[in-house]
């Protein structure tokens, strides 16, 4: 079975390697990419730019807020592509404003989860995705 190949769109470094290593310590089999901002994260599921090799991911965890276009406009994208709808995104954000979960969920997101200030806390978090999205439930194949 091919690792499972997530799509981590966050443009906070500190959250990046955090997100990495948490993931990393629940599933070391699972393959990590990165992109920092909304357009590139269209541009890397779309397969345009400098993103032409890129590997559909299993799983996306998104950030909300994210500079040149934001979460919201990221998973509508997604959501309206037929190719790439299939593909569970998880919002993993620091907001926790009720319009920002309701769009979300309208705009069909798997799952809304609020990021801990707590490193400890947020690790636990990323270990219990890892062990949902990646040991109970099915994800699609690519």
């Amino acid at each position: 079975m091919k690792p499972v190949h997530i799509l981590l769109v966050e443009d906070n470094a500190g959250d990046i390697l955090l997100t990495k290593e948490a993931l990393s310590e629940a599933n070391p089999d699972i393959h990590v990419s990165v992109v920092t901002d909304g357009e590139q994260a269209t541009d890397f599921l779309d397969k345009a730019g400098g993103y032409a090799d890129a590997e559909m991911p299993n799983l996306i965890l998104l950030d909300i807020n994210l500079p040149r276009k934001n979460g919201h406009e990221v998973l509508l994208h997604i959501k309206s592509d037929e190719r790439l709808r299939h593909i569970p995104v998880i919002i993993l954000t620091t907001s926790s404003f009720d319009k920002d979960v309701k769009d979300a969920y309208r705009n069909f997101a798997s799952c809304f989860i609020t990021k801990s200030v707590e490193v400890d806390e947020f690790m636990e978090i990323v270990a219990k995705i890892v062990n949902l999205w990646v040991g109970i439930a099915k994800l699609p194949v690519l």
